[in-house]
């Protein structure tokens, strides 16, 4: 078992302003420190999962640490260095600034040959986020924490949680074995947040209503989850066979932040024998809310502030799959406590995801009062081939969304599929404001769950010019065409 390497509290923080991944500086000591190395490098790395090795990928600061954990007010100055082994489409999920701040270093769009660098400088969006490949390779572990801690976050320890699914096989095996194929090739937008997907190769078994989820024996009209077969399930690298155990203090306050980067696969996050409280999800603050489980669909973030009892203990974080009784997750311990094994199987299996915790949401900082300039509804949708579809069209077929900068737009998702689907915009939060037809003044996100056959409705301002993605996280989904695009001009 390891002490993790996310876990963070503020003394620490505050002290140790000299190192990439525990912390960053700020300002101009950032862009001076790293002046002659990269501010991130992307690399190949052995990971043993089961007792086998397995080549992944890292995302890794100048420490060697992975990912990035700044303060409100730092910017991401500096270089991006491809050392991995295929060309890098690098997306900061979360974070919201001009497409030119973005695309400057690739201004025509494409992808970050390997062995280059690009040159990037924004002002962090402060909150619980995270940056991952948006290619096939995400599926190889090609992700990392993105967090810049906010000013009022007060004197806790912060606990960062990242949480993968795993499997031997090659990404474009997994997606042979769905019966798809990518629907990108020869689709550039001439875009960073409009690139290709690269091709996996030959499709596999075929995809339709009445017929089988290429090896996941559920019928298309069956509401399921988990069409991909997994060989593990991970949090920070490791599975309940040998966790992550992060020493924290008797009678402390923890803030666990929870990055659900499973490409296909979403969760329900239990904090057993700790009184936990949600208070912000997608890196943004909420209306505290305590709850004894917490959905979390492919990409979304959730922040739970826990305390630890005064006489200490071991506490288990568990993220249990939907639909299953698959488990992974880390240990909390205090100092001299003993800690137990835990099963890789929980004791039942889950439910599925639904808007019930959802419902109960609300934004500290909601949208304005204000009607919308414009509503639209988007079908989701599921062709034979595993062809998942947007208004009945994949990505490169599709019909971008059209608006002008400062309009207020609605979107209602409709759901006849087989599958939740978790919707993703790039570059903007919107507030939920509709469940079933419902209204109601939800929480500020970026990632919103779409389950089969409930309505649900977003609003955002559009406020940065450019093509934004608009694509549901299940990664093959994405891959095989349920993505669109927001222009705003």
């Amino acid at each position: 078992m390891s002490t993790s390497h996310l876990a963070l509290s503020r003394r620490t923080f505050l002290t140790s302003t000299a190192v990439l991944g525990g912390s960053v500086l700020a300002g101009a000591s950032w862009r001076t420190a790293f002046a002659a190395q990269p501010l991130l490098r992307v690399e190949t790395r052995t990971l043993e999962v089961n007792k086998k090795p397995a080549k992944v990928y890292a995302i890794l600061g100048a420490n060697g640490r992975h990912g990035i954990v700044a303060r409100e007010g730092d910017r991401f100055a500096g270089t991006v260095l491809n050392a991995s082994d295929e060309p890098l489409q690098l997306h900061w999920h979360g974070q919201m600034f001009a497409p030119f701040e973005q695309d400057r270093a690739r201004p025509g769009g494409g992808s970050l040959p390997v062995g280059q660098a690009d040159t990037h400088d924004f002002l962090l969006t402060p909150g619980t986020h995270w940056m991952h490949s948006h290619s096939l390779s995400e599926q190889q572990l090609l992700a990392a924490p993105m967090i810049a801690r906010e000013r009022d976050a007060g004197d806790v320890q912060d606990v960062v949680i990242m949480l993968h699914d795993f499997a031997f096989r090659s990404p474009q095996e997994l997606l042979a074995e769905l019966g798809g194929s990518t629907a990108h090739g020869g689709h550039d937008n001439s875009s960073a947040e409009s690139r290709p997907m690269p091709a996996p190769g030959p499709g596999g078994m075929q995809h339709g209503p009445g017929m089988m989820h290429g090896m996941s024996g559920h019928s298309m009209r069956t509401p399921h989850a988990n069409d991909v077969r997994y060989d593990a399930y991970l949090a920070n690298d490791r599975t309940l066979d040998d966790p992550d155990v992060v020493t924290v203090e008797k009678g402390g306050r923890v803030r666990l932040r929870i990055i659900n980067g499973g490409t296909a696969t979403a969760f329900f996050v239990s904090t057993p024998g700790l009184t936990s409280r949600c208070i912000a999800v997608d890196g943004a603050p909420c209306q505290s809310l305590a709850a004894t489980r917490y959905p979390m669909a492919q990409g979304q973030r959730i922040d739970l502030l826990v305390e630890i009892p005064r006489d200490g203990g071991t506490f288990p974080i568990l993220a249990q799959v939907e639909g299953a009784m698959a488990q992974t997750g880390i240990i909390l311990t205090t100092a001299g406590a003993a800690v137990s094994k835990i099963p890789n199987l929980a004791a039942k299996e889950e439910t599925l995801l639904d808007l019930a915790f959802e419902s109960q949401l609300a934004a500290k900082t909601p949208l304005s009062a204000r009607k919308p300039d414009r509503s639209l509804m988007m079908m989701l949708g599921e062709e034979p081939g595993y062809r998942w579809t947007i208004n009945g069209r994949i990505h490169g077929e599709h019909t971008p969304v059209e608006a002008k900068q400062g309009e207020r737009i609605e979107i209602t998702f409709m759901n006849p599929t087989s599958m939740m689907h978790p919707m993703h915009l790039h570059g903007h939060h919107f507030q939920v404001v509709g469940i079933g037809g419902r209204r109601f003044a939800g929480p500020v996100r970026d990632t919103v769950i779409v389950p089969t056959h409930t309505p649900v409705t977003i609003a955002f301002d559009a406020k940065l010019k450019g093509a934004w993605f608009m694509h549901c996280h299940h990664l093959y989904h994405m891959a095989t065409g349920m993505m669109t695009e927001v222009k705003i001009s």
